[in-house]
Formats: C-alpha cells, sequence, structure tokens
C-alpha cells in the first residue's frame, strides 16, 4: 500500500487538497490492493460526465455542496454528507458551488 506521506499527522480534513480556479484537483491519500482514498476539491461549476466504476465508492463530503447523479437520481450533498456509489452504476458530479470531497473506492478481495 502506498500513501501521501501524510501517516501519523493530524490535520483537517478539508486541507488535504486545495482549490484551483476553474479546476478539478485530487490528491490520492492512500492506494493499495484493497481499494483507493482520494481527496478532490472542485472549483464551482467544474464537473465530471457520467461514468461508471467496477467497485462500491463512498463520497464524503468535506466543504460546499455538489449534485451527484446516480442511475439518473440527482443528490444535493453538503458538507458532512455522505453517499454510497453502488459499483457499475452510472454517476456524474457537478460542482454547484466550490467543493472538497474525500472518495474511498473499495476493491473486493479473493
Amino acid at each position: 500500500m502506498s500513501s501521501s506521506g501524510a501517516e501519523g499527522a493530524v490535520r483537517p480534513a478539508a486541507d488535504l487538497v486545495g482549490y484551483q480556479e476553474a479546476a478539478i484537483v485530487s490528491r490520492t491519500l492512500l492506494k493499495g490492493p484493497a481499494g483507493t482514498v482520494t481527496a478532490f476539491a472542485f472549483d464551482a461549476g467544474q464537473e465530471l460526465s457520467e461514468h461508471t466504476a467496477p467497485y462500491d465508492a463512498l463520497i464524503l463530503m468535506l466543504d460546499g455542496a455538489a449534485e451527484v447523479r446516480v442511475s439518473g437520481v440527482p443528490h444535493q450533498l453538503v458538507a458532512g454528507d455522505v453517499l454510497l456509489l453502488p459499483a457499475n452504476a452510472p454517476h456524474a458530479v457537478k460542482a454547484t458551488a466550490r467543493f472538497k470531497m474525500i472518495l474511498t473506492m473499495l476493491r473486493p478481495q479473493p
């Protein structure tokens, strides 16, 4: 398993990744056989078009607001909210305001 070098350090979760104007910024925090943990910062209006992933994923909102569509159903998320993205479910993300999230993707183990 690899990490971002932050192990053992306590810091505010929202400080793990910074905003950039008109951009989506990501920082991989952990990556290993069981999955990945990635921090994202979306500037207002930025979006990820609909896509799928072969693994279950969990979004934890840290700051701001976003609309996440899962299988065509819109969900309005704000800081403190969590949302499960089932494996293979089509989903899209749009920043209705600047926002930060942690995305945890879990790979099934044999």
